[in-house]
């Protein structure tokens, strides 16, 4: 057991002492009413009726003491638990790989995260301990009837049987459309998620209808979806109310005519019938508590399902206490889990301390899967890439992820402040380690921002423009310090004059570490010391810029459509 959870599970302890002393307290009131009416009101014996009044009143008021106390009690390990849980299915999130977060919605997991938690937060703080409490408080209840007076106590068992068949066909029915609802609460939570992160491409198309369309309906389905579950569980409950006060009906009859022939004392009726009104809760209360139940098993599922995925990639023990940045690709292969044809085959490269790659090839030829595999976004099916000797599977994730930094094309910013979001690379960099960074990547603008590093930049950073988005997700990378620095197409969103600036600086940078860069343009491609021409997953060529321009068409193919290329070619031509 994690440590964090015993101080709540001592408190869970005592919760349930509590209530179990509780239901004795309210079990015992009745019989003590019972003898006071079959005594001293019966006898007319003044002198016993106050200690029985007394006992009767510090029973209810310890009662009440202790269901105070359960439920002040109950909230923080409840609340607890439930932030325990989310941390941890929160790390483990953090630990899947690339491939389970694309196959999975990202409202999916976010209703799993808040929905289906809370709800196993309501049973676990109500359900779970009514439920037990009521069972406990059934069984003795009814034991203590058929002692009290049999007949009467055979009709109260005897209306529990309807009430229990309808309780299991209740139950495989709720457990089918609560996991309905579930799903399809997941579904509209992704909608509104891409709606909100796409709103430009949305406005700038003019799709405002049709994406409303596609919400008011999968809204619509939801609304279905919940009524159908309305309508059961009012079947269901009004069900359990008819039963027990048609059962309260024959009691009070049938006693009152027992009482007439003195088979049953005036005080056993009052206790009988006050016991009997105790099960009118516990019984009425049964389909509300299994429906809980239902959904919070159908939340539980629906986190196992996330919980017992296992992490594809699993850190080593390995470390580099020198890492000089030697990356080698040895017979790489790799293919997706549902595809036989492979995206990458038989890679074989090696970048050099200090050497900077450029990796060109067409659309679709592999070149992101490459980059992917140095950080260990993904591993390869066959062969392995290494760092100074290390397969990259044998590293520590840490140690791995401190050498190795990787800008994207796509870049990722947090609804953060800029130095928040540039320090995820590097934690305890300093001011002016931060400003070399801004200026490497030629992202002064942060300064020319309301409250500079400092202002919050919004969810996704759609509050800037694509360039601006690259060059701090650039910046990023860069003040990490890396020995291996990957750069996936970045500077694809410059303009050419800021490109010139980054591509000037980033020269300083990659000079001080082993450099993999995929590019498009001719004027990237002089970045690097060597470039490598990959083909149908296979690197084809690798050779300096201006001898793959000379002696390999595919490559001056590739690079034609660029409007820098007459010059770059011409200036290695030379």
């Amino acid at each position: 057991m994690k440590s964090y959870l015993r101080p709540y599970v001592a408190r869970l302890v005592f919760i349930w002492l509590a209530a179990i002393v509780g239901i004795a307290a309210a079990i015992a009131l009745p019989l003590i009413i019972k003898q006071v009416i079959d005594g001293p009101v019966k006898h007319g014996d003044q002198s016993a009726l106050l200690p029985l009044g007394l006992l009767a009143v510090g029973v209810g008021a310890l009662e009440a003491l202790l269901i105070f106390l359960r439920r002040w009690a109950q909230v923080k390990p409840v609340l607890g638990l439930e932030t325990a849980i989310r941390d941890d299915l929160y790390q483990h999130l953090q630990r899947l790989p690339m491939g389970f977060h694309g196959d999975w919605q990202s409202g999916q997991l976010l209703s799993r995260a808040t929905t289906d938690l809370s709800t196993i937060r309501r049973f676990l703080g109500f359900g779970m301990l009514f439920l037990v409490m009521n069972i406990l408080q059934l069984i003795t209840v009814t034991v203590l009837l058929l002692n009290m007076y049999w007949p009467l106590g055979l009709l109260v068992l005897a209306s529990a049987v309807p009430i229990v068949w309808t309780s299991l066909r209740f139950e495989k029915r709720y457990i089918k459309i609560s996991r309905q609802v579930q799903d399809e609460q997941g579904d509209l939570a992704t909608l509104v998620e891409e709606s909100a992160i796409g709103i430009r491409t949305i406005k700038a198309f003019g799709r405002r209808h049709h994406v409303y369309d596609r919400y008011d309906d999968a809204a619509l389905k939801v609304y279905g979806s919940s009524m159908d579950k309305v309508r059961l569980s009012a079947k269901f409950f009004s069900f359990l109310e008819i039963i027990p006060n048609i059962t309260l009906a024959l009691v009070l009859l049938l006693g009152a005519m027992a009482v007439g022939s003195d088979a049953l004392t005036l005080g056993a009726l009052v206790a009988f019938t006050t016991l009997m009104l105790q099960l009118v809760w516990p019984i009425a209360s049964l389909g509300y508590i299994l429906a809980m139940a239902q959904e919070a098993m159908t939340s539980a599922d629906r986190l196992v399902e996330v919980m017992d995925t296992v992490p594809a990639i699993e850190g080593g023990t390995a470390t580099i206490d020198e890492p000089r940045g030697h990356l080698r690709f040895e017979g790489v292969c790799f293919r997706f889990a549902d595809s036989e044809q492979p995206v990458l085959d038989d890679v074989w490269l090696e970048v050099r301390p200090g050497e900077t790659v450029a990796i060109v090839g067409p659309t679709g030829a592999g070149k992101t899967t490459l980059t992917a595999l140095v950080p260990r976004l993904i591993d390869p099916t066959e062969g392995r890439v290494t760092i100074d000797g290390h397969d990259v599977r044998d590293l520590e994730l840490t140690t791995l992820r401190s050498v190795v930094a990787t800008a994207f094309e796509e870049p990722t910013l947090f609804s953060m402040s800029v130095r928040e979001n540039l320090m995820l690379g590097r934690l305890d960099a300093t001011e002016e380690e931060l400003a070399a960074a801004v200026q490497t990547a030629q992202a002064m603008f942060v300064y020319d921002l309301p409250w500079g590093l400092d202002t919050r930049i919004g969810e996704q950073g759609l509050s800037l423009s694509g360039g601006q988005r690259q060059r701090l997700a650039l910046a990023r990378a860069v003040l990490s310090r890396p020995r291996i620095l990957v750069l996936d197409d970045t500077l694809s969103a410059l303009d050419v004059e800021t490109e010139a600036l980054v591509e000037e600086a980033l020269r300083h940078v990659l000079r001080d570490a082993t450099g993999i860069v995929v590019a498009h343009r001719a004027s990237t491609v002089l970045l690097a010391d060597k470039v490598a021409l990959l083909r149908g997953g296979t690197i084809t060529h690798v050779g300096q810029h201006h001898q793959l321009l000379a002696e390999v068409p595919e490559y001056r193919e590739l690079l034609a459509a660029d409007a820098d290329f007459d010059d770059a070619a011409e200036g290695a031509l030379r």
